[in-house]
This record gives C-alpha cells, structure tokens and sequence, in this order.
C-alpha cells in the first residue's frame, strides 16, 4: 500500500473516531493502536505501555501535575476572589475600570495557576455577576472572563508551552520567557477594548435614560477612599509574593522548571493554610480531587497523543507529510501562514494540547527548514491556539462560562468573545511585524540562541 493512501486512511480513521463523541485520549490510542495492529510487526502491540511510558518519562512532564495542584490551591479557596475583588477597588475610577480589573486578574492568577478554564472558573464566578450588576451587558461580561481566561496558556508557567518545548525540543526556560511580552500586549488590547466598550454601552445607557427609560447601574459611580485602596493590599501581596518567588527560582537559575513547579504547589499550599485556613483535611480534599481529576485527564491525553505521534512517524506519515509541504516551494510567510490557518481549523474540534502533540512532527521540520525560530513560532502558535478555546463549536471556555453563568445565553457568549478572538489575530500580525516581542527577552537575559 502506498504512503499516501496509509496517510490517508491515519487521517479519515482520525476523524471517525474524533467525531464518534469517545473521548480524546480515547480517540487518539484507539487509532493507534488499530494502526499497529495493520501496519506494523505483531510485536509491536506488546510494546504499547513500554512506548507510552517511554514517551512520558520527561522530567519537564512532571512539572504539569505540580502546576496544576498549584492552580487548583489558588482557584477552590477565596484567593481569586480576594484577588478579583483588590482589583476592582483599584481601578474602580477608570472608565470600564472594572473590566480592566477583570483583565488584570485574570493575568495575574493565569501567571500562578497556569490553566484557562481554571482561570476563567476563579476569577469569572466573582467577576461576571459584579459586571452585571453594574450594567455590564451580559455578553461584554462573558467575553472578558472567556477572553482573560485564554492568557492561563501564554503566560508562564503555561501548562501548553511545556509540552511544546517537548515537542519541539526547545528550551522550556526561553519560552516562558518569551511568553511575557506577548501576554502583556494581549493583556493592554484586551484592556483597551473594554474601556471602547464600555464607553460605548455607556453612551448607549445615559441616551435611554435620557429618553425617559429607567436608569442603569452603569450609570451609578462608586469610589473608594484612600484607605480601603490601602486596605486591600494584603489581599494582592500573597500572590505577588507568590509569582516573585517561582519566577526568581525559575530565572535566577535556582530551580529546574519541574522544581520551579513543586516549589510553586508548595507556596500556593503554604499561602491558602496560613492566610485562608484551608488546611483541614475536608477542606485540603477539593484540591486534591480537582488536581488528580485534571491531571489524570490530561496524562493520558499527553500519553495518548505520543503514541499516536510516535506512529505516525513509524509508518513515515509525518516525514512524508513533512517533506510534501517542504516539496510545495511555498515562500517561508505563505507556508507560516498555511500553518497557522490549519491549526485555526483544528481549534474547532480540539483542545490546545492534542494539537501540539498531534501537528509537531508534520510542522516544525518544514518551519524550522524556512528559517523560522521555533520559540518565536511557539509564541504564534500558542496565541492562535488561545483562539481555540474561545471560538466555537468547541470553545471550552465558552462552556465554563455557561456553566458558571447559565443564564446568560450561548449567543450572547459567543458575540461577546468574537471581538477578543480578533484582537488575538492582530497579536500574531503585530509579533510577525515585530518578532522582537516574542524574542527581545529571552536574548537579553539568556543570551542570543544558539
């Protein structure tokens, strides 16, 4: 049988089992393993658990459970609330200064926890109904905690750029990095947005009530004193304390990233025992659960999804895959593009982690062959995978909102995140633009790469 129609069949038995409704993981091993039981030696399905083990014994994967136990000490106690509720009183004076807020915080727990639905769980169960209550129309509250929400994969430490930095063997330590000025220009177009929309809902809000129609919350203005400003510091400090501390082990060159991430879960434990007494077994055990749910979940995509990528490049679908793109001559930018329109299109049906381990291999070597920097094509591809979990038919983040929210509608949801999924598109054209946003820091503090 010939290569092509191998590859072909990989693809179509793909997408029976993708859209048969199993689980992913599921999905993905079955195909695998039915491949190896066709096209490769019988031996090769007593290997099975020795190829998956073999796959996931990197010590950067072991610092994904740690993140997530940390994500999950921060997001089932009152810290994000807490966090949510200091940013409000402090940008409470901007015009849309509690959208703002809601951007920040989001930022800032995505830098701890690392997950964007756990982020957008924490911060949008305090933060939707606030909006709300102050006239925020229901879908310009859900976009911002969808869209604020997608950060928990770019900012470091990012459970996603993990796994990318295995898969494309990159340094774990650049990407992050490299991470940082991207997500905080994200962070400033998001903020922008919400001052433009709130201006706008605004207007529209005093001209009703000008007209004789009832007056809307968003046209109440509340302040705060100097001293209630003061007196929710305490509140943030923790977790500025908290970030301070993983990112100087982690860049200072004390700490491995997998360490870097032990020392994080044990901090966020430490900070939820001492500050939010939350260290009775009872309370100790949503943590627990949540983090072995989340973790187990997303091990067995991760092992799933290398078995998958280990066959494929077995049976030479990905290198031959690989090599046809490179055989298309296509100049460097309309190939970067054709990626990154297909890894659009997968973000419909999958989630950012089955797309990195499942495109890799076909990917990276034509990219890496133009002359693209890996790191930096990370950075694009993260972002473009941002866009995933917040634009349908899948969006997860989409459905953590309707389940925190269920009373907003889905359309509403939906027409409320669209304008942050084009704001997340402008981000890639400017980082294209301007490459040294993604590049300008990991060269100056570790040195131009090699």
């Amino acid at each position: 049988m010939s290569m092509l129609m191998i590859g072909s069949l990989f693809g179509v038995a793909t997408l029976l089992f993708m859209f048969s409704g199993m689980p992913i993981s599921f999905a993905l091993g079955s195909v695998a393993v039915l491949f190896m039981a066709v096209f490769m030696p019988a031996s090769a399905l007593d290997t099975v658990t020795q190829n998956v083990y073999e796959e996931m014994a990197s010590i950067t994967l072991l610092s994904i459970p740690l993140f997530i136990l940390k994500g999950a000490a921060i997001g089932k106690s009152r810290a994000g609330q807490d966090l949510y509720q200091a940013m409000h009183v402090w940008m409470g004076r901007i015009p849309g200064g509690l959208g703002i807020a809601n951007v920040f915080a989001c930022a800032l727990f995505a830098a701890m926890a690392g997950s964007s639905p756990a982020t957008c769980s924490a911060i949008g169960s305090a933060g939707i109904p606030e909006m709300r209550k102050r006239g925020y129309s229901p879908g310009f509250a859900a976009g911002i905690i969808a869209a604020g929400g997608t950060l928990g994969i770019l900012l470091p430490p990012s459970i996603t750029m993990i796994l990318y930095a295995v898969a494309a063997e990159q340094s774990l330590g650049r990407l992050f990095l490299a991470g940082i000025f991207p997500g905080v220009l994200l962070v400033v177009l998001f903020a922008g947005y919400a001052v433009v929309r709130y201006r706008k809902e605004h207007a529209l809000a005093l001209d009703a009530y000008e007209r004789g129609g009832t007056a809307s919350a968003m046209l109440d203005s509340e302040t705060f004193t100097h001293r209630q400003k003061f007196e929710m510091l305490p509140r943030v400090l923790p977790f500025v304390l908290l970030l301070t501390g993983v990112m100087v082990a982690l860049y200072g060159g004390f700490a491995t990233p997998s360490e870097t991430a032990g020392l994080g879960a044990v901090l966020a434990l430490a900070l939820v025992a001492i500050i939010y007494k939350v260290w009775r077994p009872k309370d100790v055990a949503p943590i627990l659960q949540a983090t072995l749910k989340e973790s187990t979940m997303l091990m067995f995509i991760i092992g799933m999804s290398l078995l998958f990528s280990y066959v494929m490049s077995y049976l030479h679908i990905s290198q031959a895959t690989a090599e046809w793109i490179v055989g298309m001559q296509l100049s460097r930018w309309v190939l970067l593009a054709a990626v990154l329109v297909m890894v659009i299109v997968l973000g419909f049906f999958l989630p950012p982690v089955s797309i990195i381990l499942m495109t890799a291999p076909i990917i990276l070597p034509p990219l890496k062959a133009a002359g693209f920097d890996l790191i930096w094509f990370g950075i694009l591809m993260t972002i473009v995978m941002e866009t995933g979990l917040i634009h349908p038919p899948v969006g997860l983040n989409i459905f953590v909102i309707k389940n925190i929210a269920p009373d907003i509608e889905l359309s509403d949801i939906i027409w409320g995140v669209l304008p942050f999924v084009i704001l997340m598109l402008l981000a890639v054209v400017l980082i294209c633009v301007f490459p040294g946003i993604a590049t300008a820091l990991p060269d100056l503090v570790m040195g131009p790469a090699k």
